[in-house]
């Protein structure tokens, strides 16, 4: 129970630092917190304020990153914190980091579900012919048959039909 304790006042400690952008500190508390699921936690945070500012070590951070998910041993966690990571990256419009993350999730529905918002995404952007080329490698019918539902409806929309 210690080792949580230190590591949640750590991963506070990494909060604070982030929001004055210090970038270097906040990464090597986040280094040093014990908790695997918590330090996946701290660094997936540090990721995504670095994408946010385009920091140039947010690729480094993002291998980090997906180091210290996979240490978690747990695969619910480890696609939780990779589903996380994704939909945080798809929102900052990183999609080609994204679909990589995607890449990593071994659960099929929800690896289609990250594929699935990062076409709609890309069509909304007016790029259709990638989106349909990630809608067409994904293995889920179901999440296929609504992600190419939603496809078609933001042509429609886009056409003014």
């Amino acid at each position: 129970m210690e080792k949580w304790y230190q590591s949640r006042a750590l991963y506070d400690g990494v909060i604070k630092l982030l929001k004055d952008k210090q970038f270097k500190t906040a990464l090597d508390i986040a280094n040093a917190i014990p908790d695997k699921g918590i330090k996946a936690k701290a660094l997936s945070k540090i990721t995504i304020e670095m994408a946010k500012t385009s920091h140039e070590g947010y690729k480094e951070t993002l291998q980090k990153t997906l180091d210290a998910i996979f240490e978690m041993n747990n695969e619910e966690s480890i696609t939780k914190a990779l589903m996380s990571l994704a939909f945080e990256l798809i929102a900052l419009n990183r999609l080609d980091d994204a679909l990589e993350i995607a890449n990593f999730i071994h659960d099929i529905s929800n690896r289609s579900k990250v594929q699935a918002e990062i076409a709609i995404v890309l069509a909304k952007q007016g790029k259709v012919s990638e989106a349909l080329e990630i809608i067409n490698k994904i293995i889920d019918t179901d999440v296929k048959t609504w992600a190419t539902s939603r496809l078609a409806a933001e042509l429609t929309q886009s056409k003014g039909v």
